[in-house]
């Protein structure tokens, strides 16, 4: 009877380990769009039916973006959908399809769209009065929450015909797409949610939508990029030590080899291939550097006082291709607690984790340096910070230098802690240990020799 138990509880404990890695496998899988400095940030779609037409309906769809300190930056966003039925665009504005597909069907008037998974995208500034909205017209960026929430939003209006004209015969969208400008965003199933509610001008009465729909869409880093946009650098005054960004740190190993993928800082036909790549690209013509980095930020440790430290930060543009307009970083430290001043940036603490204070966003001041310039000697924006010591600070072990650095909502590649500028004496106490594990292992090792 042993002998055939032995096998039988073997298998099953086979069977449950494989079964336990399957569901681990599909748990983080789900969980690729979770940002744990942001655990609630989403870009909310609401689609507002108005009113019904003799073969459809007038809707407001509105972009809301509830990102803390991710925005969408030129050239914007492009939204997409698949119709339930065989529906079409008569008429939009504030908003257009990219592409009107195949209208032979209609004889008198040709309708905007008629593809069955049509693209829609935000309409530039400057559009005539008659063909906007409110909140629409802004070449598809939105600001972030914590940043700029009255410039967080974006609407645009259309006119759906051969559709249901009834809350029980209309037919919602399915299969939402988001693209800012690329990929990343995953959108969830569509809702039917309660209908909005909105004032009049007077504020005196409130109206609401027929019918709303509402998809959550949430950001994934691993989605949008293969490789990483940013780096890390540090840097401080008892040690002459600078640590660059780590070699490759975004993904050059490949690319090296390949002419035309990197830029030469010096190359007489710099203003030739950059004025080719076409600016404002989300894809990176990236200076050659050792990290092969669009950005790097540099942390620098510049004064320690008696009750005060200071700190330099440096965010340097190395992708010639792009203006980071807007832009905005997000540093993890437990001394945010007790920020005492800020030079030449804005500054909100996030606190994601309740009342630990140790997240702060920083982001540059209007018409002065919220543009971060291409690569060249224009290309950088810097600026310091005043701390007020703690009980827990100290310059070893590398306490001073940030756990986490984010540059416009993606992580960036950290030094190995091993690399952190030391203290002399620490460094010194590093030799004094080495030498007295040495000085034991010999006087082991010699009297068997």
């Amino acid at each position: 009877m042993g002998f055939w138990l032995s096998p039988m509880i073997a298998f099953l404990a086979n069977f449950t380990v494989a079964l336990l890695f399957l569901l681990s496998c599909t748990y983080f899988n789900s969980t690729d769009a979770y940002d744990a400095l942001d655990p609630h940030g989403n870009i909310t779609i609401k689609w507002d039916i108005m009113s019904w037409t003799p073969d459809g309906y007038v809707a407001v769809v509105t972009m809301y973006n509830f990102q803390q300190y991710r925005h969408i930056q030129a050239p914007g966003w492009s939204l997409g959908w698949t119709w339930a039925k065989k529906e079409i665009i008569w008429s939009m504005n504030g908003g257009q399809a990219t592409e009107q597909g195949d209208c032979s069907g209609f004889k008198n008037s040709f309708p905007h769209c008629c593809k069955r998974n049509p693209t829609i995208v935000d309409l530039l500034p400057g559009t005539p009065y008659n063909q906007q909205i409110a909140n629409c017209c802004k070449g598809g960026v939105l600001n972030s929450w914590v940043q700029d929430p009255a410039h967080a939003a974006g609407s645009f209006q259309l006119s759906v015909g051969r559709t249901g004209t009834s809350n029980k015969t209309v037919r919602v969208p399915k299969n939402f797409t988001l693209q800012a400008p690329g990929p990343g965003y995953t959108c969830g199933l569509v809702k039917i949610v309660k209908p909005s509610k909105f004032f009049t001008a007077d504020k005196r009465r409130v109206t609401q939508a027929l019918m709303t729909w509402s998809v959550t869409c949430t950001y994934s880093q691993f989605l949008a990029k293969k490789t990483p946009t940013c780096c890390v650098s540090l840097s401080s005054f008892y040690n002459d030590t600078i640590v660059p960004c780590p070699t490759c740190s975004c993904g050059c190993q490949s690319d090296m080899a390949k002419p035309g993928s990197c830029v030469e800082a010096n190359s007489p036909h710099l203003a030739s291939v950059v004025s080719g790549s076409g600016n404002n690209s989300y894809l990176p013509l990236v200076q050659c550097t050792s990290h092969m980095c669009p950005v790097r930020v540099h942390w620098h440790i510049k004064l320690n006082y008696k009750e005060y430290w200071r700190v330099k930060i440096t965010v340097t543009n190395f992708n010639h291709g792009m203006n980071y307009t807007d832009w905005n970083l997000v540093f993890q430290h437990p001394n945010f607690n007790n920020m005492a001043q800020i030079f030449s940036f804005n500054y909100k603490s996030l606190n994601p984790y309740g009342a630990i204070n140790d997240t702060a966003m920083l982001w540059g001041i209007k018409f002065y340096n919220d543009l971060l310039m291409q690569a060249g000697p224009l290309g950088n924006v810097q600026s310091e910070i005043l701390l007020r010591k703690d009980a827990s600070f100290t310059f070893e072990k590398g306490w001073a230098f940030p756990r986490r650095v984010y540059f416009n909502g993606d992580n960036c590649v950290m030094p190995p802690p091993d690399a952190y500028p030391w203290l002399p004496n620490a460094s010194s106490r590093k030799i004094w240990n080495c030498f007295r594990i040495i000085s034991i292992l010999l006087f082991v090792l010699i009297p068997l020799f």
